[in-house]
């Protein structure tokens, strides 16, 4: 199964997310749950970070300081940079 396979099944444990896309849809899609969870639902998008294994203090420090990015592209960035490490996790020790 490749990268965006494996991310999208992931993802759709907790947001609806299509099969048939691709990498760049896929963070555009993620950018817009996430600016409407910090809008709508700050519990859930909580949630959502934590089950994924975010580094809360890692993120809290991108939110400070990464400039010309969104919260929910900086937040969207690191959820799933989380996801594919996870992957790369899998991957490596199912071999």
């Amino acid at each position: 199964m490749n990268t965006i396979n494996s991310l999208v099944k992931i993802i759709s444990n907790d947001f609806d997310i299509p099969n048939e896309i691709n990498e760049n849809q896929l963070r555009e899609a993620m950018i817009d749950a996430f600016a409407y969870l910090i809008d709508h639902d700050f519990p859930k998008l909580i949630q959502i970070l934590y089950k994924a294994d975010v580094d809360q203090y890692k993120l809290k420090e991108l939110l400070e300081t990464t400039e010309g990015k969104s919260s929910a592209e900086v937040i969207a960035d690191a959820y799933l940079a989380r996801q594919k490490a996870k992957i790369a996790t899998w991957a490596k020790y199912s071999k």
